[in-house]
């Protein structure tokens, strides 16, 4: 089996990607069995100032840091389960010492073969309205669906300012519960839950759209990957997902 390194942007969105890897082993391998895996979490603040600043060569800096540290611990490819921090690790993944699996590839991938083609997405301010989904929706053919400008400035809030705190009150699950609604009411089939922790308070039986956990669906893949036998294929720096 190989070895996943997971690349941790945010500690929610990390503790939940491991726990996701280890179960999905388990389920494919039996019993308290699963690869290996290497974690690393460089702490988010180092980078938030970056962030608002449009500084990425810092928030680059920071990324690469995780990804040298999973690499010099034995890992034979990394994942990084948080949405907007591939906006940097696309310049950036080229150069790194292992080749990475692209969180978008894997959630368009599963899109795909459930044939919708009007998608709703979450996440953060930069994750919403930014390149990472958009070129790969179009790459697709899908239409991107996204809340209103009021909407999207409650949740990125609500996502700095509580998930990735770990804060998971009524307040903060009704909002994106009413986000996922408006998405419906504009037609969307399906809903992106494209930041890493908004699956800690959204589920599918609480949805009123069928969901795609980016977490969830990143470790899930992770796994597979560890399990394959075939040679890994890497382009740019990143993963093929089948």
């Amino acid at each position: 089996m190989r070895t996943i390194g997971i690349a941790a942007h945010s500690a929610e969105g990390g503790a939940l990607c491991f726990i996701t890897a280890c179960q999905e082993g388990q389920r494919l391998l039996g019993e308290h069995m699963h690869p290996t895996v290497i974690a690393s979490c460089i702490p988010m603040g180092l980078s938030m100032p970056a962030w608002e600043a449009d500084d990425h060569a810092t928030v680059g800096r920071h990324l690469s840091d995780g990804i040298r540290q999973v690499a010099d611990a034995g890992a034979d490819f990394w994942v990084c389960p948080d949405n907007t921090a591939h906006l940097v690790l696309e310049q950036i993944a080229a150069d790194q010492p292992i080749p990475g699996l692209h969180i978008a590839d894997v959630v368009c991938a599963e899109i795909a073969a459930k044939g919708w083609t009007r998608v709703g997405l979450l996440g953060t301010k930069w994750t919403m309205t930014g390149p990472v989904y958009a070129s790969r929706f179009e790459r697709h053919g899908f239409d991107k669906l996204i809340p209103d400008e009021p909407t999207r400035a409650a949740l990125n809030a609500a996502i700095f300012d509580k998930l990735c705190q770990g804060v998971f009150d009524d307040e903060v699950k009704a909002l994106f519960h009413g986000a996922i609604d408006q998405l419906k009411a504009n037609g969307a089939e399906c809903v992106v839950l494209g930041c890493t922790e908004i699956p800690i308070i959204v589920g599918e039986e609480s949805s009123s759209l069928p969901t795609l956990d980016s977490t969830r669906l990143l470790a899930g893949h992770a796994v597979r990957a560890a399990l394959d036998e075939h040679p890994l294929s890497a382009s740019g720096g990143w993963l093929a997902t089948a």
